[in-house]
């Protein structure tokens, strides 16, 4: 059986050979509470080591079953001071299962009253814990992180010798991104992601990076 569509102005949408009529279309966002989560770190201290954690996102369902991660993003990373020649600097996002313990260090971000959602009306997020580094790696809790990572920027060779200024390396590198229709990384029960290091950095580096995470919690997926 067919089925027409019929724009407001009583005109059949057609098909097949024949003269163009437009159909409007908006796009929305995905169904059910949307949040968004924008931060630094502090001076990140020299020749932090591989596989060190600096962002933490846990998830713990209750009226809404899922996370679903739409996009993450390193918005920049500059370096303070290195005093040593190149070495490579880079990061990876790595999902985490079986998520019982939270990590701890860093600062914690609040979840509390207005903070994260992307309307007043929407109930606070279902996100246990979300921490942020310092000056140094967050403790890691009691996970299991898959073996293969999903996103990654870099790793970039830095610097051929001493660097004495401020210096901005990168803007707006997409680590994970389901905004156009792709598919988004989802998050049951005890589960999340890391954003940790891909190498011990150089010598005497230290930096601050920044990260943006947008995602929706949702009932069914």
């Amino acid at each position: 059986m067919g089925i027409q569509l019929i724009g407001n102005g009583g005109t059949v949408i057609g098909a097949a050979e024949e003269a163009r009529k437009g159909l409007h279309v908006i796009q929305l966002p995905l169904a059910g509470n949307a949040y968004r989560f924008s931060g630094f770190t502090g001076t990140i201290g020299a020749a932090l080591a591989a596989d060190s954690e600096l962002l933490q996102f846990r998830f713990v369902s209750g009226t809404k079953s899922f996370a679903l991660i739409r996009k993450i993003v390193l918005d920049g990373m500059g370096i303070v001071a290195v005093a040593t020649a190149s070495g490579p600097l880079g990061w990876k996002v790595m999902p985490a299962r079986a998520w019982t313990v939270a990590g701890s260090g860093g600062t914690r971000i609040a979840q509390t009253g207005d903070n994260l959602q992307m309307e007043t009306a929407l109930a606070n997020s279902q996100v246990s814990d979300l921490g942020i580094a310092t000056t140094g790696a967050l403790t890691v809790g009691t996970k299991t992180k898959d073996a293969n990572a999903i996103g990654q920027v870099g790793p970039w060779s830095v610097g051929t010798g001493a660097v004495t200024t401020y210096q901005l390396i990168t803007a707006g590198q997409i680590f994970l991104d389901a905004t156009a229709g792709g598919m988004p990384l989802v998050l049951a029960n005890n589960e999340g992601f890391v954003i940790q290091t891909t190498h011990i950095g150089p010598a005497a580096l230290t930096y601050t990076a920044g990260f943006t995470v947008d995602w929706v919690e949702v009932t069914a997926y």
